[in-house]
C-alpha cells in the first residue's frame, strides 16, 4: 500500500492505510517478541539511564555503547553526580565516543535538572524539549521508555522502515524539502503507534530497522514483505544483484 499523494494529515487514517496499519503493528510486535535485542538500557525506566543510552547511541554503534554505558553509569550514576562533576571529567568519561557536544549538553542538562527541577526529570514534552541537547526523537524516547507516556519516535532506522513499507518512490520524489518528508514520517509514526504496548512498538521498529530492514534489506525473510511498497516495487533478484 502506498499512501500516495493524500492530503497530510487529513487522510492518513483512512483506507487503505488503516488496514495496513493493523497488519504492520501485529507483525512487528510478533517479530520483536522473537528477535528483539536484549540491551541493558531496556531493563530500566530511569530517565537518567535512558538518556545516557539515547545520547550515546546518537552517531554511535550499539556494540560500542555496550562497553561505554556501564562505565559511564559507574562513574556518574545519576543527575546529581553528573551535575557536580566538571566538564573536563565528563568529557574524559566520554572519550572515544566522539561528538563531544553530546557530553557537554548532557552535563548542562544534569545541572538544569538538579538546580531547576530539584533532580526530578520533567514529564511533559514541551518542557523536555527546552533541555540542552534534546530534540524531538530524544524527547519521544524518554517519554516512552522512561516515563511510560505514549509518544512517537523517528530516528534513522524508523525513517527507513516507514519510508520503505508505506511510501512509494513517487511519494518520496514528491517531497521538495527534507522537512516535508520528516513531517510526514512523524505523522505516520504517530498514526502507527498503538494505544497500548507503545513501549514495545517503539523498541521494535528501531530493532526492525537495525536488524531486518537494513541499508541492504533482508526482504526474503521479512514478515512485512506482502504489504511493503518497497518490496512490491523491487524484485528479489534486484535486491541481491551484485
Amino acid at each position: 500500500m502506498s499512501v500516495k499523494h493524500i492530503a497530510w494529515p487529513d487522510k492518513i487514517l483512512q483506507e487503505p492505510f488503516t488496514r495496513e496499519k493493523e497488519h504492520f503493528v501485529a507483525n512487528l510486535l510478533s517479530w520483536f517478541e522473537e528477535h528483539g535485542r536484549d540491551l541493558p538500557w531496556r531493563q530500566t525506566r530511569d530517565p537518567y539511564k535512558i538518556l545516557v543510552s539515547e545520547l550515546m547511541l546518537q552517531q554511535t554503534q550499539v556494540s560500542r555503547i555496550l562497553e561505554y554505558y556501564p562505565r559511564f553509569l559507574e562513574k556518574f550514576p545519576d543527575f546529581a553526580t553528573l551535575a557536580h562533576a566538571t566538564e573536563e571529567e565528563v568529557i574524559a568519561a566520554w572519550e572515544g565516543l566522539g561528538y563531544y557536544n553530546r557530553a557537554r549538553n548532557f552535563h548542562k542538562l544534569a545541572i538544569e535538572i538538579t538546580e531547576k527541577y530539584a533532580g526530578q526529570f520533567p514529564r511533559d514534552k514541551e518542557t523536555i524539549l527546552t533541555l540542552p541537547g534534546i530534540g524531538e526523537y530524544t524527547a519521544g524516547a524518554v517519554l516512552t521508555f522512561a516515563l511510560g507516556i505514549r509518544a512517537p519516535i523517528v530516528d534513522t532506522n524508523v525513517d527507513r522502515v516507514i519510508s520503505r513499507v508505506f511510501l512509494s518512490q513517487k511519494d518520496l520524489r514528491s517531497f521538495t524539502t527534507k522537512g516535508q518528508k520528516e513531517k510526514v514520517l512523524w505523522i505516520i509514526s504517530e498514526a502507527l503507534l498503538p494505544e497500548e504496548h507503545f513501549w514495545e512498538f517503539n523498541q521494535a521498529i528501531m530493532d526492525f530497522g537495525a536488524m531486518q530492514c537494513t541499508a541492504k534489506p533482508h526482504c526474503d525473510t521479512c514478515p512485512m514483505k506482502l504489504a511493503c511498497v518497497y518490496y512490491k516495487q523491487h524484485s528479489i533478484t534486484r535486491f541481491f544483484k551484485k
